[in-house]
């Protein structure tokens, strides 16, 4: 049995423990703040808790000695205490931040480790760069690589057409940070919540616009290699509009603990939702300008006996592959690791990863939506 320890015991945090103890290979330690949040997930074999101030690196560190890896579901504001945690313990380490400096900080960390660093393993950023280099590598040359993703509930009843399914913290961070574009072939920041587009899939109409982070380090890959490289959230039409007023005219941009208060007072968190994955490229291939499009519909359903949004499984199940192929010795064992150094065809053939294809088959036969 692999010792693995898991910090951060909310709702994605729950789903990567139904995983990696329910397939019987890992035992896991799972570390939170809060004993309150460990007393909500179940007990079960395999599975021991333990309550500890996770920004405490010297003691987050005692508790990783002798672990194969530390795996961070926490909000990204402890990410870097974590990778320092695991840096000093010697372990291996991945998480699923979406913010960029806490990357470019945990990418320092990996510089001299001889341990693998592996971030950003979720959906997106994580699986949605996966599925971007993989189309890039059947072009001769690349024009633009346009990658959209978004959790959406599947019956939204509000005005902001949305309920909580992620991190509220990471939300809100997306909607307020700077995004990292490539722009006629210029790597540059954009601002977030701009350049609002607007598309149909399956007959709903959808709109998307830059958010923070979900690009990952892909930027930094197809550097010199495409003229325009970007990355937007998807959302229903009208959202967009509700978060500028509520960040940028009511200036709750700077006072995020205020909007995250309002939002988990009056908005409901949902698991009946579905995630868009949406990636187009276009380029050269044998002297002609193509496009090759993926597009991916995941819905909630039921693992090992318990419901699961299908943003928890998506998030998760990136996570927990990454693990299951850093063990099977197909990821490098030490230093700074990119998502889109895995290989597609690895990642859906994991018992983790093929959730992605197997529900893609099983609703693109009623639905018609096409994956790649």
């Amino acid at each position: 049995m692999t010792q693995i320890v898991l910090v951060g015991g909310g709702k994605i945090g729950e789903m990567i423990c139904n995983l990696l103890v329910g397939c019987g290979d890992y035992e896991l330690t799972l570390i939170d703040a809060s004993q309150k949040q460990l007393d909500q997930i179940p007990d079960r074999p395999g599975l021991r808790k333990c309550c500890l101030d996770v920004s405490d690196v010297e003691a987050l560190s005692a508790q990783l000695e002798g672990h194969f890896a530390v795996l961070s579901a926490c909000p990204y504001y402890l990410t870097v205490d974590i990778a320092r945690a695991a840096a000093r313990a010697k372990v291996h380490y991945l998480d699923l931040t979406e913010d960029i400096a806490s990357t470019r900080s945990v990418k320092e960390l990996a510089e001299h480790a001889k341990t693998a660093f592996i971030p950003q393993c979720g959906l997106a950023p994580g699986f949605i760069s996966i599925v971007a280099n993989d189309i890039a590598q059947h072009f001769d040359s690349l024009d633009t690589v346009s990658m959209r993703v978004g959790a959406l509930p599947e019956y939204p009843t509000n005005s902001l057409t949305y309920n909580l399914t992620w991190s509220t913290d990471g939300v809100i961070n997306e909607y307020c940070e700077p995004c990292i574009a490539i722009v006629n072939g210029e790597v540059t920041e954009v601002p977030p919540l701009e350049q609002r587009e607007e598309f149909s899939l399956d007959g709903i109409t959808y709109e998307s616009f830059n958010t923070s982070g979900g690009l990952g380090t892909l930027s930094e890959t197809l550097q010199g290699k495409v003229r325009n490289l970007s990355y937007q959230t998807i959302r229903y039409p009208g959202h967009r509009d509700i978060m500028k007023t509520l960040l940028h005219d009511l200036r709750l941009a700077d006072r995020r603990d205020v909007l995250k208060d309002i939002l988990e007072h009056a908005v409901p968190v949902t698991f009946q939702d579905v995630v868009l994955v949406f990636v187009s490229v276009s380029g050269k291939k044998n002297g002609r300008l193509l496009q090759e499009t993926y597009a991916n519909k995941i819905y909630s359903r039921e693992i090992n006996g318990q419901l699961c949004s299908a943003i928890q499984i998506t998030t998760a199940a990136g996570i927990c592959t990454m693990l299951d192929l850093l063990c099977e010795g197909k990821i490098s064992q030490s230093g700074f690791i990119k998502q889109e150094q895995i290989a597609l065809s690895d990642f859906l053939a994991n018992r983790f990863g093929c959730c992605y294809q197997q529900v893609a088959e099983q609703h693109n036969a009623v639905s018609g939506v096409v994956g790649r």
